[in-house]
């Protein structure tokens, strides 16, 4: 992604606060009486990076795009995919074509006609380099002609809409899991008409911003709110009980849980760490299972991380335990390998279980013996007790839990001889610089899309627009490039594996911790539910007294 638009498109966010609803519309009331409007009042982060579907790559983006579009493809409450804006698909018996069929008279927010046209522009439009559309090569890498893209023709992509009913895919090679990606935010129809006349900014004004979702942006206050109402265009619109969704856009924890503990908001996903033990016995408070890492991105672009034993050393002077049963009291789990708990492997067994011979990558019960070889490999790296390698310099967003773990690695890596200072970046700002390789090291973390260990290995693929360790191992491509193109499940799977034992070896990036999800909700919420890749699903939700 390019980094100079994205400033652009933020600049006009910052710049300009668009009110267009009726008097009232913005009102907290979550009064369920007959003649008051449902609103739900919820935080699920600050000022969103982007939530063009397109361009996005961050949890809470993803989550608004959820609200105000609809993939051909969708996902119930059991994570199990269920028809979108197509109502039925076929997939050839060799697994090369799927054809997708429309609801009929689907429209756009602003009541005109979406076709499967519009599928396909949009699924070009990601395609297209000229987007650096981050997720392109892991959505559509496996479409026939996708390579073809890279090189200017556009029109390669194998889609096509024979009639306005029809979207037809072709692929390169079979792909088990194509029905998870055809329910994944980034390949939502978008409409071209806005996009053309807006540019960028179709993304930030509410009145350019058309989906084909449940709900509308109706108002966008930059870092205050932003208000979704009812798409009355909306195939399903009679089975929405809500009126609106506001989202507050905070950064700050503290903020957040101030505005739960008044009754502004009735859900909050930011949460104090230092709350967790009073709250723990509040049957508000939730922690559920996230499918996903908190891991720390070294440049491996730069001289200092260029060497592997350098990366290893850092990684091993982590003492895992510690960071998620202490510092994130208990609301993480100590990581021992990049893909974590939950993870199928071929035959549904886990993942992370098969890895490594069955033995972890990373012992959390040796840290002293950890700690020993750390020293000891940065010696051999050229660094005797850190003597000549430069200060870090770690970069991390404004949440209480990161703020945490920076300080924590200034005292562990100091046991290195590493000195490290804490640059602090506003969220809207954070992702697009560590993409950009703006930074040296950085707090990263990656939720699951769908559930195959390759949606995180792909990272580390050196072409990936989400590869922000800017990790490059032609031995590791060719073999994530093998798995993508393998038929058989099993030898697949032994690909993944060997990908996952090299970039562990390599320290391409530091696991520290498994997600879990854990934020405040009142049971005055119904309806709703919170899916293991982090998103909530309020455009299903009720309010009840």
């Amino acid at each position: 992604m390019k980094k100079k638009k994205l400033s652009i498109v933020l600049a006009l966010v910052m710049l300009s606060t668009v009110v267009l609803a009726a008097c009232g519309s913005s009102s907290n009331s979550n009064n369920d009486s007959s003649n008051q409007a449902k609103q739900l009042v919820a935080e699920i982060g600050p000022n969103p990076e982007t939530i063009d579907p397109a361009l996005n790559s961050a949890v809470d983006g993803g989550n608004m795009i959820l609200f105000t579009f609809e993939c051909l493809l969708s996902v119930d409450k059991d994570n199990k995919i269920i028809p979108g804006a197509a109502e039925s698909y076929d997939v050839s018996a060799d697994g090369l074509t799927w054809t997708f069929h429309l609801r009929k008279d689907l429209k756009w927010s602003d009541g005109s006609a979406l076709t499967a046209n519009d599928f396909v522009y949009s699924w070009k439009r990601v395609a297209d380099p000229k987007t650096a559309a981050p997720y392109a090569e892991t959505v559509l890498g496996m479409v026939k002609g996708f390579a073809d893209v890279a090189k200017g023709n556009v029109d390669s992509l194998g889609v096509a809409a024979p009639d306005d009913s029809t979207f037809v895919v072709t692929l390169a090679s079979p792909c088990a899991y194509f029905d998870k990606l055809a329910a994944f935010a980034t390949l939502s129809p978008v409409n071209k008409a806005t996009i053309e006349k807006n540019g960028d900014s179709w993304a930030t004004s509410p009145e350019a911003y058309i989906g084909n979702g449940p709900f509308i942006i109706k108002e966008w206050v930059p870092s205050s709110y932003i208000l979704f109402e009812k798409n009355q265009n909306y195939y399903a619109k009679d089975s929405i009980k809500l009126d609106s969704i506001k989202l507050l856009l905070m950064e700050d924890a503290n903020a957040s849980y101030g505005a739960y503990q008044t009754g502004e908001a009735m859900m909050v996903k930011d949460v104090p760490t230092a709350e967790v033990p009073t709250l723990k016995t509040n049957p508000d408070f939730h922690i559920d299972p996230l499918l996903g890492t908190y891991y720390i991105d070294l440049n491996d672009s730069l001289p200092q991380f260029s060497n592997s034993k350098v990366r290893q050393a850092l990684s091993l002077a982590v003492d895992r335990s510690y960071v998620a049963n202490t510092l994130m009291q208990g609301t993480f789990s100590p990581a021992t390998n990049f893909i974590g708990t939950g993870v199928a492997d071929w035959d549904g067994s886990s993942f992370m279980k098969n890895a490594n011979g069955g033995k972890p990558y990373i012992d959390n019960t040796t840290y002293e013996a950890n700690l020993a070889k750390a020293k000891q490999l940065l010696t051999e790296a050229g660094y005797p007790d850190g003597k000549g390698l430069p200060a870090i310099t770690y970069s991390i967003n404004d949440a209480s839990y990161h703020k945490v773990v920076a300080q924590y690695l200034q005292e562990a890596w100091k046991k290195l001889g590493v000195t490290v200072n804490v640059d602090v970046v506003e969220w809207a700002s954070f992702t697009p610089m560590r993409r950009a390789g703006n930074y040296e090291a950085s707090r990263d973390g990656w939720l699951f899309d769908y559930n195959d260990a390759s949606n995180m290995l792909d990272l580390m693929v050196s072409t990936n627009g989400n590869n922000n360790a800017k990790y490059n191992n032609p031995a590791y491509d060719t073999l994530m490039k093998k798995a993508a193109n393998e038929v058989d499940a099993k030898t697949r799977s032994g690909y993944l594996h060997q990908a996952e034992d090299l970039m562990m070896s390599d320290a391409a990036v530091i696991p520290v911790a498994y997600y879990n999800e854990f934020y405040l909700q009142s049971p005055k919420i119904t309806g709703s539910w919170h899916s293991p890749y982090g998103y909530w699903y309020f455009q299903y939700a009720d309010i009840t007294q």
